[in-house]
Order: C-alpha cells, then structure tokens, then sequence
C-alpha cells in the first residue's frame, strides 16, 4: 500500500485532499511541504519560517504503542517552531477521535478555544468543523497561532484547488474565525 493509501483509508474523506494536489504541493512547492514516510507511518507537513503545520500524521495500527508517533512530534518540535495542526472535534462513538485527542494532550498541545474553523469539503459539499491544537516553544499566542493558520490555507489548502477539484475551497475570512469570546470549551481539558 502506498503513502496516499495509508492515509486515505485513515482519513475521512471531508478531511482528505486529493492525491494529485498533495503530489503537486511535493512537486511545486518542494521548498515547504514534505512527506516523511517509513515502513509504519506517513508524516505530511508544511515548514515555514516561523511555523509548522501537520496536515497528516499516520502511524499503522501494526506499530501502536511503540512510541513512532510520540518521536515523529519529538523531531518537529526539535525544529524550535510552533507546530500546528487540525483535529475534528471529538467524537465518543469513533474511539480513535478521543484516542488521538489524548496523544496530542500527552506531547503538550493546547487547543485553540478562540479560533473557528470550518470548511465545506469539496468531495461531501458538507461543513467540516475543526478544532485547531497547537504547540509552542515559546507560549505563541492563539492570535499569531490564528495568522499562521491563515498563511497555511492560503499556500496550502488552496493552492490550486479549483484545478483539481473543479472548484475553490471557500476565501480564509469565511473558513477561519478569530474571536477571544467564542463560546468553546478546551476540548483537551475534559478527555475521558
């Protein structure tokens, strides 16, 4: 089974870009967004100057518990930048959401509580609700969280999205949400 397989068959499909824009963001982009791959896992992410956002992160049921995922985040946050990343909200029915919520919560992840994110996937035409988790070395606040967040939808999640899906994702102001007072509760907080 190759890379895309892998996370394909781990990934909804809402949350999933297609194989030709993440082998065009490889290609064109080379510079920024990077697959690491071995035997058990599949690591995508994007490395800018000031930040890192994981856009995947697959570890095989087979290696579990063997500490891959734990040396995989050990080796991002060796770079000294903040590392962000997407999370669905969790869900008590799919084990693996509560799961990968209290592996993030073990590697010293905050959730975002002030940031909304929501986009409409272009293969269900569904809104897809995110939560933002993120961790810094240097305690960044969720406002520069929330304008890295910006740069990284912008170069990456669109990058040209209407060629490969036929369409555009919606603009970054409709899909990301900055407000201190959202009524949101740390989803890390109250993990069962």
């Amino acid at each position: 089974m190759n890379w895309y397989e892998k996370l394909n068959q781990y990934f909804p499909v809402e949350e999933m870009k297609s194989q030709e824009h993440m082998e065009a963001l490889l290609k064109e982009k080379s510079e920024v967004y990077y697959k690491d791959e071995g035997e058990y896992h599949v690591l995508m992410y994007a490395e800018f100057n000031s930040f890192i956002f994981i856009d995947y992160v697959y570890v095989s049921a087979a290696s579990r518990g063997q500490g891959l995922g734990h040396k995989l985040i050990e080796k991002m946050k060796a770079k000294g930048k903040p590392i962000i990343l997407e999370v669905e909200p969790v869900d008590y029915e799919d084990t693996d959401s509560a799961k990968r919520l209290h592996f993030y919560q073990r590697e010293g992840f905050k959730h975002a509580q002030s940031i909304g994110y929501s986009r409409r996937s272009l293969a269900t035409n569904e809104p897809t609700p995110m939560e933002i988790l993120y961790w810094s070395p240097e305690d960044a606040s969720e406002e520069s969280i929330y304008d890295q967040m910006k740069k990284m939808y912008e170069e990456i999640h669109t990058y040209k999205d209407s060629e490969f899906y036929g369409r555009s994702y919606q603009p970054v102001d409709e899909v990301l949400k900055l407000d201190e007072d959202r009524d949101s509760d740390d989803i890390l907080k109250d993990l069962k």
